[in-house]
C-alpha cells in the first residue's frame, strides 16, 4: 500500500466564542448558505450549522477557511458506501 507515502496536511478548528470558526486542513468546499457549511477535509466531511453564516476567508491552496455567524453545531460525515465496501471485502 502506498497510503504512507500520501502527505496531508494537518486539520485544526479554533472556535472564537461561537462567532468564528477557523480551520485547516479543508480540501473543498461542498456547499454553504446562511445556515449549513458543507466542507470536505483532511479528516472526512465536515457540516456546520448555524445562523446568518458566512465564509470570510478562503484558501483552498493553503487549506484554510475561516466562518463567522452564530455557529450551533459541527459534526463529522463519512461515505458509509465505501466504509461499507471496504469492510465488506475484509470479512468475505
Amino acid at each position: 500500500m502506498h497510503e504512507n507515502n500520501i502527505q496531508t496536511r494537518p486539520h485544526n478548528i479554533i472556535i472564537d466564542n461561537r462567532k468564528k470558526m477557523e480551520l485547516s486542513g479543508v480540501n473543498d468546499v461542498s456547499g454553504f448558505d446562511e445556515q449549513t457549511v458543507s466542507l470536505t477535509t483532511e479528516m472526512g466531511g465536515l457540516v456546520i450549522k448555524g445562523t446568518g453564516l458566512h465564509i470570510t476567508k478562503l484558501s483552498l491552496d493553503t487549506g484554510d477557511v475561516t466562518v463567522e455567524g452564530n455557529l450551533n453545531a459541527m459534526q463529522y460525515t463519512t461515505n458509509a458506501s465505501s466504509s461499507k465496501g471496504f469492510v465488506s471485502k475484509l470479512f468475505r
